[in-house]
This record gives C-alpha cells, structure tokens and sequence, in this order.
C-alpha cells in the first residue's frame, strides 16, 4: 500500500498549500480502496446496490423469434410488389400458446403481440394495415410492410453467454426487471459501505439542547446524514464532539474501528483552539490541503485507526484503518466538498463504476466576477427561457455559511479553475441538485 506521500509524488503538480479541485480528486482516487467482501441477495433487495460480479445470460432473450405487434404474420415472399397481398388465415397465435401447425404458402396466422412465429413466417402487418374481405381473407395493401417487419429476433434483446450487466453497476429498477427475465432470482454485490461521521465544535449544541449565547444547533449532520443516505451506505452517526483531546480520540478510535470511511466536518481550518488535527495526525497518515475552491478551502484526507496500526481490509479487524475525509466546518462547505471530493470517492469505495454528476449547459443571467486560480461553486436556480434553453441566476450571498441559499437553490454553477469573468448571457456549467439534495 502506498502512503500518502508516494500518492502525492504521482500527481504532477501537487501543492497542499495551493490544490487545484482536479488535482485533489486524482489523489482521492489513487487513495481510497474497493469493498471486497460479496453477499447474495434476493433482487427485491438488491435495488441501489452495487453489482459485484459481470451477470452472464444463461439465455436467449428473446428465446424466440416472436410478434411485436398485433395483426398477422406471413412469409414475405408472398407480399405482392406491385399490387395489393390477399392471404388466406391458417389459424391463431397467442402469447404463450405457439400455432403448432404448417403454414401454407399463400397462407398467415393470426398473431398477438409476443407470440412465437410460426415456422417459415418472418414478417408481421399490424392489424390497423388491413381490411378482412368479404370471403374472410386478409387484404394487405401494396408497400405497407417490408421484409421482416415487427418481428423481434431470439436473442435481440441478449443473446445466450452475454454480459447482461457489468460489475461496478449500481442497480436500478431496469435493472431489477432485467433480473427477472433471465431467471435470476438472486444477484452477487458488494456489501454496503459503512460511514461514521460526526460534528466537531465546542459552539456547537444537538437539537433539542439549550441554546447559551455563542452557539449553534449543528446543521451538518443533518446534511451529511442526508447526502450519505442517498448513497444507500451503512451510517453510524457519533453526533457532536467537543474539541477536547480525549473526546475527539474516543470518537475517531471508535469510528475508525467501525468502518470504511470516517467523515467529520469541523477543525481542519487554522485556530488555536482545535484539537482536531493534532489527533488526527495521532492516529493514522493525514494531510491538510488548502484546496484552490471557493466554499470550501481547507480539508484534511488520509487514513486513520489505532496508533502505529497497519492498515488491514476487514472492518473490525485488528489494525483497520478508514479513510477520513475531514470536511470544514461551514455549512455550505461541507455540501460543496462533499459533492466535489466525497461522493465520488465513496462511491468507488462501494465498488461501482465511476459515475460523476455530468454538468448541465445554463445561461447566465447575470454577470458573475471571478478570478482564475481556484474553482468557485455558487448557487444558483436554474429554470428554463421562453427559447427552450437553460437559464441559471445566482440565489443571492454567496457566503458558505448561508445554508437558506443552499436551500433555495436547485443547482451549483461551477466557475472553472483557469475561468474568469463571466458576461451575462455565457453559457456556464450548472450541477443540478435533482436527486441530490
């Protein structure tokens, strides 16, 4: 396992005191491990969880040739180029009761939608084509279908021996439906991810204490716990920490000690009075970044345990280790970094395949200052103009502890490292909060 420092040699242009956003995510990434323990689950239960193993389709799906359509199926050599097609009906097929017979040359069958074609027919004319004459046969008009029309293929959808699903995949409900036609009653994936977070901060009080003069209900466990939830990782919430040196070791020792990550937000920044980083540095290999951003500069990434451990895979083994991604203290902050750092990192952690938020394309309804050097994350609401196109306006005081904002917004628009002013009317990458928060 490589330490921090070996990490931070290979990524060019490494500067703690000056982290592009880019560049501390290419370090999290070289940083953080893969669950590797797998259980089987009922695919009821497996919604939101992450594929531990390629599903292979023991099956053609479809695993016949059949209907797309209601109406009648016939050889297509019989179909007339110059003239409408007159087809006397051989019989019926239905959805689960094949038509067992030879079909005549000259002749089709009455077919419902999924039912298997008869053998030697290959297209089908949708009811609403046709016109039944008065001796009963079907009148097909000139040109209305081609060969092979509305028949889906045995093994269209997947063949037999395909990759139906890649590990890594967090499983959807298409997914689920998916599953359930090839037979799969139960399906390999990663266990959950286990997240022990907590606040940190003498100011800060829980709901439902005193509120003395000075001090704060802490907001960020709610936030973190409802970022987190969306994950679908496994949540072990320590509540307030004072910033007192035995308190603080008691609650990373029993956080380290009880799973993968370990998210705190509070006392990464400079101040004399925290505790926070010189117990962190006690327990495990911690760096502290100042991360070219705006909300959200100082952070703190590594791994922490037990003094002098080495790191081990199993969660509650002796010498574990968990990553620690110590977040700032302000409100907005914490969201910002956490989608920024957090979210992807866990994510790979959980074993699925890298899914980053894709930015949506807005513009900017007003003028919007900014300096190149750092990366800047406001918010914004984002609607849509009488044109069709995205539009975002910023919610007003950008200040990261202004958590109404946070509230009021429906997208972050990201300003870009090496961008600078942006003019009303530029387009601007615009993260939207659908889904997320």
């Amino acid at each position: 396992m490589q330490s921090l420092q070996q990490i931070a040699s290979c990524v060019a242009g490494y500067d703690p005191n000056a982290l592009p956003v880019l560049k501390a995510s290419e370090f999290i990434a070289r940083l953080v491990p893969r669950v590797q323990a797998v259980e089987s689950l009922a695919i009821r239960s497996a919604l939101g969880r992450v594929l531990a193993r390629d599903l292979v389709s023991g099956i053609d799906v479809p695993s016949h040739d059949n209907s797309a359509m209601d109406g009648y199926a016939l050889r297509s050599t019989d179909l007339l180029g110059t003239a409408d097609t007159l087809i006397k009906v051989a019989g019926t097929a239905y959805a689960g009761t094949p038509f067992g017979d030879t079909v005549p040359i000259g002749q089709g069958v009455r077919i419902m939608t999924g039912a298997v074609m008869p053998d030697g027919l290959d297209t089908v004319v949708p009811q609403e084509f046709t016109r039944t004459e008065a001796d009963g046969r079907i009148r097909i008009p000139q040109g209305s279908v081609k060969p092979g029309d509305n028949r889906r293929l045995r093994g269209e959808d997947l063949a037999r021996g395909e990759a139906a699903l890649k590990a890594g995949r967090i499983l959807t409900p298409a997914d689920l439906g998916l599953l359930a036609s090839l037979g799969q009653a139960e399906v390999a994936v990663y266990r959950r991810l286990r997240v022990a977070f907590f606040s940190t901060g003498d100011e800060l009080r829980s709901i439902g204490e005193p509120l003395e003069a000075g001090c704060v209900y802490d907001s960020n466990r709610y936030t973190i716990w409802g970022m987190l939830t969306r994950l679908g990782v496994e949540l072990l919430d320590l509540g307030v920490v004072r910033d007192e040196p035995a308190a603080l070791r008691a609650a990373f020792i029993q956080a380290a000690a009880c799973a993968d990550a370990v998210i705190t937000s509070g006392g990464v920044s400079v101040g004399e009075a925290d505790h926070t980083k010189q117990i962190m540095a006690q327990l495990g290999e911690v760096l502290f970044w100042k991360i070219a951003m705006r909300p959200g500069r100082p952070m703190a990434i590594g791994r922490i345990g037990c003094a002098n451990s080495e790191p081990t895979q199993g969660v509650g083994e002796p010498g574990h280790q968990a990553i620690l991604f110590g977040l700032p203290g302000n409100p907005v902050a914490v969201m910002v970094t956490f989608y920024a750092f957090v979210r992807d990192a866990l994510l790979a952690m959980s074993g699925a395949t890298p899914q980053p938020l894709a930015p949506l394309r807005a513009v900017s309804q007003a003028a919007l200052r900014k300096k190149p050097g750092r990366t800047e994350y406001q918010r914004g609401i984002v609607s849509q103009a009488e044109d069709g196109r995205w539009q975002v306006r910023i919610t007003g005081s950008q200040g990261s502890g202004i958590l109404r904002s946070m509230s009021q917004a429906n997208g972050m628009v990201v300003l870009h490292h090496d961008q600078g002013d942006v003019a009303a009317g530029d387009l601007v990458d615009v993260i939207a909060f659908d889904g997320l928060v």
